[in-house]
């Protein structure tokens, strides 16, 4: 059966619920989102004389809850205008509607009882054949479908979505015992490759997979934290990046889930998992159920593990202590076994260093991955048949970097095993047979695809649907046809190469714009076309401006202004080389990385892309073509020169605010990207095999080279305009005596230079004022202390 969802109904519009529906949205999908009837009148509606049958009144809470998803930030929605494919409705009113909807998702509070009457009722409205399925963590699918007609079972299933659903990837589908396999097939693909999500089958256990592993690794960690006598702080040092988790690390995270949510799922698993071997890790500690009386949840309660507290004016985070149950100053964490880990960038590669740690921080390692080794080894076949999925469950869900299975792999099989039996936890035995059979891993790559230890078979099985994908890291062995010490370029075959950026957070440095140029070298002289993609957090951060601020303070200007040119000169090959050029932006897309965007022929952006010129926070301007094309943009817009005035206004302030779309859709507002032209991708996974497919599209559909244009500028016109709006900007003191230098000089790009009248120029000599303003701010004491201040904290400074 050929399936295609066009549109979905959303049963339940609280937090859960109203995030579903708008992340269906931002896919293009018809949403029906409905919610309950208002027992009573609130103090608005009284006032106003409604009543419970006013239709406004009876849709109160659907509406309500929609609009402070909206509102909520992050955003739940990649563009304002993706809300309107949402529509309202009440369960007594507006049920009958589902039946022209493909898909009914119920996303009600977690009661048996309560599931069970709203299943009859959308029983009574579906269409044959639609799907129907609950987002419920842990209620045991038999309970929920029992009493439903086999239509109903044979199209039912748990889909599983994290919160929020557009940032967190993890898509668990549980099938019932009677849904048919068709079905099963078709949500795994979906989540894939509309959602843009990690689809994991798995098994309807308590918590499923994710949250079994991930609540089991957070409750162990409690235990072993009390008896190690760790701070918070501490234990957010040791669980943060530095192994590949998130900054909010464990306690941080906590907070913003709420301890109420953390408590309640622990519980769900202790109550419904009574055979499993570690069921006391799940007991509520002391000190957390202290915190739970006192109402200490978090964010929503503005305490929890951690306390924000304003002392004359200023502001401070305090940390629980979780012997005194007091909030104390933050202390300064240092451990020596992080020290040793400073030097080696790839995490993956820290793990066998950390665990060798002689002081408090290798022992925490110890005590904690041993554990945890033990119980993933246990959970096969309970949760899921595949070991990967479980490591596919725990990065999508928890954004951990490797799951546990890749981390014992980067330990050592051996080693991790002999690291548990010293902390008194053993392996599941299949571990053991799978060691003694010769076998020394869980993973390996082989012919640029990547293969698991199958448990039932005894050997290795090549992960299933990797051939939608292209995956850097296991290609880049065999692919790989040249390189530096920043980046790589692999052939992907068909002729299409890819530039792989691999410097500190992707920088755009020498050795990156080396091969960028290198690349399209060999495209033009023995491949076809060129991708600029990775698969790193953020794409890239922009230039390297650390070495742009010492060659300043060198007062180095040669080399500087020779950086700049190259820089210049690589986005114009980009833009004006005999092949096609494609650029794959993902994450932080700032600076020079947006400029490299605007100059390809093709952008094929994940929709996750943060991406803007941001040049302004430093003090300078953009000037790897950023001005010159922001420019050039506006003037090929068929309108009036003072209509134009007014979109080179919008534009000129964008620049000026440094302004960053939070998507990729909000990327073309912004006219980062352009319509017709650059494509937006949900899945990451996809990007870099969706980027090849267009470049071997443009080449057979007859790519030709650019021919230059010139760029229509309006001169003094347009300056003037520039002037008067930053002098009264500085009047109303909005800016600096040093924001209004830069702003204007941005201006006299834009405007193309003080010129009696408009005209047209060359895109070089927009290039050539580009040159010579950020020249010129590198000169200026006030841009140095910014560019300073930048790299020292992370944040912008206003002088």
């Amino acid at each position: 059966m050929k399936r295609s969802i066009k549109k979905v109904a959303i049963i339940g519009s609280g937090i859960m619920g109203s995030g579903i529906a708008c992340h269906f949205a931002n896919i293009g999908v018809q949403v029906r989102l409905f919610d309950i009837v208002p027992r009573e009148l609130n103090d608005k509606e009284k006032a106003k004389g409604l009543t419970l049958e006013n239709k406004v009144v009876r849709n109160r809470l659907v509406n309500e809850s929609l609009q402070n998803t909206l509102k909520s930030k992050p955003s739940p929605i990649y563009h304002k205008d993706f809300a309107k494919r949402i529509s309202t409705g009440n369960l007594e009113d507006d049920l009958h509607l589902i039946a022209d909807c493909d898909w009914v998702i119920e996303v009600v509070v977690e009661r048996l009882d309560i599931k069970q009457k709203v299943f009859e009722q959308i029983e009574k409205f579906r269409k044959p054949g639609s799907l129907i399925t609950s987002n419920t963590s842990g209620i045991p699918i038999q309970y929920m479908n029992k009493g439903r007609s086999e239509d109903f079972r044979k199209h039912f299933a748990v889909t599983h979505f994290f919160n929020p659903p557009r940032y967190l990837k993890l898509f668990e589908v549980v099938p019932g015992p009677d849904c048919e396999q068709e079905v099963t097939d078709f949500l795994m693909g979906f989540g894939e490759k509309f959602l843009g999500k990690t689809s994991v089958l798995a098994k309807d256990t308590p918590a499923f997979i994710g949250n079994r592993v991930g609540i089991f690794g957070i409750m162990s960690l409690f235990h072993v934290v009390k008896e190690m006598g760790l701070t918070v702080g501490e234990v957010d040092k040791l669980t943060g990046p530095v192994i590949g988790r998130p900054k909010s690390a464990t306690f941080r995270t906590v907070d913003l889930v709420g301890l109420d949510t953390l408590v309640h799922t622990a519980n769900g698993v202790a109550d419904n998992a009574k055979n499993d071997e570690m069921h006391d890790s799940f007991a509520i500690p002391d000190f957390i159920q202290k915190m739970m009386d006192k109402k200490w949840l978090g964010s929503k309660t503005q305490q929890g593990f951690y306390k924000k507290e304003v002392v004359d004016g200023k502001k401070s985070i305090l940390a629980l202590d979780l012997e005194t149950l007091e909030y104390k100053p933050q202390e300064r964490v240092n451990f020596p076994t992080l020290g040793m880990t400073k030097t080696i960038d790839n995490v993956i590669d820290r793990f066998k260093v950390l665990v060798k740690g002689k002081d408090k921080a290798g022992t925490f390692y110890r005590k904690t991955f041993a554990p945890m080794f033990q119980y993933v080894s246990n959970r096969i076949p309970e949760i899921s048949d595949e070991l990967y999925r479980i490591d596919d469950a725990m990065k999508a869900g928890f954004g951990w970097e490797h799951g546990p299975f890749q981390i014992w792999d980067a330990i050592g099989v051996e080693k991790g095993v002999k690291m548990m039996e010293a902390e008194g936890y053993k392996p599941n035995k299949w571990v053991t047979e799978m060691l003694l059979s010769g076998r020394k891993s869980f993973y390996d790559v082989k012919d640029g695809a990547k293969y698991y230890y199958d448990i039932p078979k005894k050997e290795l099985v090549k992960i299933p649907g990797q051939d939608s994908f292209i995956i850097l890291d296991t290609i880049r062995e065999a692919k790989t046809i040249w390189s530096n010490a920043d980046a790589s370029i692999l052939h992907l075959g068909d002729g299409v190469l890819n530039v792989e950026f691999r410097s500190k957070m992707n920088t755009l440095g020498g050795g990156v714009l080396q091969a960028i140029n290198k690349g399209i070298d060999l495209a033009e002289t023995k491949y076809e076309a060129v991708i600029l993609g990775n698969q790193a957090a953020n794409f890239s951060v922009g230039a390297n401006l650390a070495m742009a601020f010492m060659m300043a303070i060198e007062q180095d200007y040669d080399e500087l202004v020779m950086a700049v040119k190259l820089f210049q000169d690589t986005v114009m090959r980009l833009r004006y080389s005999s092949i096609p050029t494609i650029v794959a932006p993902h994450g932080l897309t700032l600076g020079g990385a947006c400029e490299m965007s605007m100059h390809a022929d093709k952008v094929v952006a994940a929709a996750e892309t943060y991406i803007g010129l941001v040049e302004f926070g430093v003090g300078i301007i953009p000037a790897g073509g950023g001005t010159k094309e922001v420019a050039r943009r506006v003037s090929e817009l068929w309108i009036k020169d003072d209509v134009k005035l007014n979109r080179l206004r919008e534009t000129f302030i964008n620049v000026a605010m440094a302004k960053v779309a939070t998507s990729a859709y909000e990327a073309f507002d912004l006219g980062y990207f352009q319509e017709g032209k650059d494509i937006v991708v949900v899945n990451k996974e996809r990007q870099i095999a969706t980027a090849k497919r267009h470049a071997i599209q443009m080449l057979e559909d007859g790519y030709t080279q650019p021919a230059p244009k010139e760029v229509y500028v309006l001169g003094r016109q347009a300056l003037g305009m520039f002037l008067v709006g930053t002098d009264s900007l500085k009047a109303g003191r909005f800016a600096s005596e040093h924001d209004q230098l830069v702003a204007n000089k941005l201006g006299y790009i834009m405007a193309g230079g003080d010129l009696s009248e408009p005209q047209f120029v060359s895109e070089q000599y927009l290039l050539d004022l580009e040159r010579e303003a950020i020249m010129s701010l590198f000169t200026e004491r006030k841009t140095l202390e910014r560019i300073e201040h930048t790299l020292k904290t992370g944040k912008p400074l206003r002088n």
